[in-house]
C-alpha cells in the first residue's frame, strides 16, 4: 500500500516575470499535482513566496523538493506539513437569498466566523479567511442555498514559531 501525503512548499522565488510558469511547467512536465498555488511579494519586493500544497508518495514528495532546489529563480524551498504550520485560506462566495432562508445564512455565517461583505435586494457576498477544512465545511453548510459562484485564494502557510528562532 501507497501512503499518499500532503506537503506544503514554501518556495521564495526571484520576483519577475516567467518564474510562475517556470515552476508550474516543472510539476506539469513531471506529472505531480498541484492542490493550491498562491503567490504573492515578500517584505522584499524583488522576492515573492510560492505556497504550493501537493500531495503523493514519500518518493515523489522527496523529488518536488529536489527538482523545486534546481531551479536558476528559486532561492530558498521550506517544506513543512499541516500541523507544523499556520495556513489560512480566503473564499468569496455569493449566493441567492429569500426571506424564508435570509436569516439561515445569516446564522451560519455567525458560526463560522465568517462575514457579508455585500448585499442586495436577492443576492449576498460572504467572505470567509480560515483553514482549508472550516473554508470547505462552510462550502458544504451552503449546499442548499444556490451558490452563484465561488473565488478562492489557495492554501497561504508559515511554518509555525520555533522558541529557537530570534
Amino acid at each position: 500500500m501507497v501512503l499518499k501525503m500532503k506537503k506544503i512548499y514554501s518556495v521564495l522565488v526571484e520576483n519577475r516575470s516567467g518564474v510562475l510558469c517556470k515552476v508550474a511547467g516543472l510539476f506539469s512536465r513531471r506529472c505531480f499535482n498541484i492542490d493550491s498555488l498562491a503567490v504573492g511579494e515578500t517584505e522584499d519586493s524583488s522576492v515573492s513566496r510560492m505556497t504550493i500544497v501537493s500531495s503523493g508518495d514519500q518518493r515523489t514528495i522527496e523529488q518536488i523538493e529536489k527538482q523545486l532546489n534546481k531551479k536558476i529563480d528559486v532561492i530558498k524551498v521550506k517544506t513543512f506539513d499541516e500541523p507544523s504550520s499556520v495556513s489560512r485560506e480566503l473564499m468569496l462566495m455569493k449566493v441567492k437569498y429569500n426571506k424564508s432562508n435570509r436569516r439561515d445564512i445569516m446564522e451560519t455565517c455567525e458560526i463560522m466566523n465568517a462575514d457579508i461583505v455585500d448585499m442586495s435586494k436577492n443576492m449576498m457576498i460572504i467572505q470567509i479567511c480560515d483553514v482549508p477544512e472550516r473554508i470547505k465545511l462552510l462550502i458544504s453548510m451552503m449546499q442548499g442555498i444556490s451558490i452563484v459562484e465561488m473565488a478562492r485564494t489557495g492554501t497561504l502557510a508559515l511554518q509555525k514559531c520555533l522558541e529557537t528562532e530570534n
